[in-house]
C-alpha cells in the first residue's frame, strides 16, 4: 500500500465538523449571529449534503463571505474499499497528516452498523488485539470521528443506511472524551443523522474516571472491553486494569446502570482457548456480574501476525455460553464478519506513525522469542 501526504489545513482555517451543535452556536454567537444559526448549518451539511456556503440561502451574504474566508468543511478521504464475501465493507481512511484509519459497515437485513475509529492507534496495549500491536499517534479530531460517517454514507448512498454506530473501531475512545463525545452528540442530533441513543455504543477498555464522566454528559449505550473475571488475568489482558481494577470498574458499571434502568450494560470477552474459556471462568463472570444488569457477548478471537492465542473451539464456546445464559446471564456468540478482509474485531490496524514506539518494542520480542 503506498503512503502520501496530503497538503495540511491551513492553521487559519476552522473545520465546521469540529464543532456539535453546542459549539456551532457559540461559534455564531461569538460572530454576533443568533444560535438558531448552528441549527441551519448542521441541516446544510449532515441533511442536504451542502458543503458550498454560497449555496446556503438562508445566511445573508456577509456570513457566507465570512464563512469561505476562515471555515472548511472537511472530511477524511477514503483511499482503499474492501468488500468481504459476507458483504461487509472496510474502509481505509486517509487522515491529513499521513497516516490511516480504518472504518468498518457491517450490513444485516434490518440494520446497518458502522464501527468508528477514535483514535490513530491505541494509547492501551491489549494483548489480544491487533490495532494494540499497532502502537499510538493521536487523537481524532472531532471532524475525523464524525467525517468516517459521513463518508461512509456518502459511500454507501441511499441503498445502504447506517442505523447504527459503534464506537469499537481503532483506538480507546473514552481516551479522546470530548472529541468522542462532541462526534456522538452530532449523529444523535435531530438536525444532523438523529440516531437514537439506544443506538450508539461507546465500548472501553475501563477508563473509570471517564465512565462517570460520561454518565453526565452523554446517554448512549455502554459496552466494556472485560475478557476476565479477576485481576492477575485482566492485567495482561487488558493491562489498564492494574490502573483501574475490576472492583472500581463494576462499581463504574452499576453507576451507569443507574441513570439508564431499563438497559443493560454489554460486556465483551473474547474466547482465548486455555485461557479464559473454562467453566471455573464462567462461574466466575457469574459472580461478578451478579448486581450489574448485563448482558454478555462473547468474542471468537481473531488471529493477527506474531500472536501467541488462539480461538476457543466452537464446543467449548457453546458450553460457555449455556452455562451462562442457565445461570440467568443473557449471553450470545458474536457472529464474526469481515475476517477475510481483516474487518473483525481486534483486527483494524490501519497505517500509523508510532510515537510510543511500542511497534519496534513488539518487533524485538518477537525476534527474540525466535532466536
Amino acid at each position: 500500500m503506498t503512503n502520501f501526504v496530503l497538503e495540511p489545513v491551513n492553521s487559519k482555517t476552522i473545520n465546521l465538523l469540529d464543532f456539535d451543535r453546542k459549539g456551532l452556536a457559540a461559534f455564531f454567537v461569538e460572530l454576533g449571529e443568533k444560535p438558531f444559526r448552528a441549527t441551519q448549518l448542521l441541516k446544510w451539511i449532515y441533511q442536504e449534503g451542502v458543503e458550498d456556503f454560497d449555496l446556503m440561502t438562508n445566511f445573508s451574504k456577509s456570513l457566507r463571505a465570512y464563512l469561505n474566508e476562515h471555515c472548511t468543511i472537511l472530511t477524511p478521504e477514503i483511499v482503499v474499499e474492501q468488500l468481504a464475501s459476507d458483504g461487509t465493507c472496510k474502509w481505509v481512511v486517509q487522515t491529513h497528516c499521513g497516516n490511516r484509519i480504518e472504518t468498518v459497515f457491517i450490513p444485516e437485513e434490518n440494520r446497518g452498523t458502522l464501527c468508528v475509529s477514535s483514535q490513530i492507534g491505541c494509547a492501551l496495549a491489549c494483548t489480544f488485539c491487533s490495532t494494540a500491536q499497532q502502537g499510538f499517534n493521536r487523537n481524532l479530531a472531532t471532524s475525523e470521528i464524525i467525517g468516517q460517517f459521513v463518508v461512509a454514507q456518502k459511500r454507501l448512498g441511499a441503498d445502504k443506511k447506517i442505523t447504527n454506530v459503534v464506537m469499537m473501531g481503532m483506538g480507546e475512545p473514552l481516551l479522546n472524551f470530548d472529541n468522542v463525545v462532541a462526534a456522538m452528540n452530532l449523529m444523535m442530533d435531530d438536525f444532523s443523522f438523529g440516531l437514537s441513543k439506544r443506538r450508539v455504543t461507546i465500548s472501553t477498555s475501563g477508563v473509570v474516571p471517564a465512565m462517570y464522566r460520561l454518565t453526565e454528559v452523554c446517554d448512549v449505550s455502554l459496552a466494556v472491553s472485560l475478557h476476565a473475571y479477576h485481576d492477575e488475568l485482566r492485567d495482561v489482558l487488558v493491562p489498564i486494569n492494574k490502573k483501574y481494577p475490576l472492583k472500581e470498574l463494576m462499581e463504574a458499571c452499576r453507576d451507569n446502570a443507574k441513570i439508564a434502568p431499563r438497559r443493560t450494560v454489554t460486556f465483551e470477552y473474547v474466547m482465548l482457548k486455555d485461557i479464559n474459556d473454562s467453566i471455573k471462568d464462567a462461574q466466575g463472570l457469574v459472580k461478578l456480574l451478579k448486581n450489574v444488569p448485563a448482558k454478555l457477548n462473547l468474542i471468537p478471537f481473531n488471529p493477527f501476525p506474531n500472536s501467541s492465542y488462539v480461538c476457543s473451539n466452537k464446543d467449548t464456546m457453546l458450553r460457555f455460553k449455556t452455562f451462562l445464559n442457565d445461570a440467568g446471564i443473557i449471553t450470545t456468540i458474536r457472529k464474526t464478519r469481515g475476517e477475510d478482509i481483516d474487518a473483525a474485531c481486534g483486527q483494524l490496524v490501519g497505517q500509523v506513525a508510532d510515537k510510543s514506539r511500542r511497534h519496534l518494542k513488539l518487533q524485538k520480542m518477537a525476534a527474540e522469542h525466535v532466536a
